[in-house]
């Protein structure tokens, strides 16, 4: 039997996540752990936290995610709008394990395109002397 992880995070707002946590840390693993989750995480972050917590099954989630105590605290986070996110799986950070690479500069290496002549207008200082007599025609 798997356990399946859920991610909370709480980003920071007008308060800082932490302090959140610190008020409602203790009433949702109570929750989780009376409620079968099997194991439980919390990793703090410049922007925020993650609790991170596993149940063997969906049920059992579910049971925790509409529990009161578990509700109240998911209602008083410090960026209610913006700042929850609740998805399955680890969250936060827990990336690729490699780093990005470079890529590299536009037009790294590249030679330049040859310059094609373009052809010149005739210039000319007055109008007059390259202006076509404008023949008009009119049909009755």
């Amino acid at each position: 039997m798997s356990e399946q992880w859920w991610s909370i995070e709480v980003l920071d707002g007008p308060f800082s996540a932490a302090v959140w946590y610190d008020a409602h840390g203790s009433s949702l693993v109570e929750a989780a752990l009376s409620n079968g989750a099997g194991d439980w995480a919390v990793r703090r972050h410049h922007w925020g936290l993650v609790f991170e917590v596993s149940f063997p099954d969906l049920d059992r989630w579910w049971v925790f995610r509409h529990l009161p105590a578990v509700s109240a605290a998911l209602d008083a986070v410090p960026d209610p709008i913006n700042g929850l996110l609740i998805y399955p799986g680890r969250g936060g950070s827990a990336g690729a394990g490699d780093r990005r690479r470079p890529r590299p500069h536009l037009g790294a290496g590249a030679a330049p395109l040859p310059e094609s002549p373009e052809p010149e207008a005739p210039r000319c200082d007055r109008l007059d002397e390259y202006a076509e007599p404008l023949a008009v025609t009119v049909q009755r």
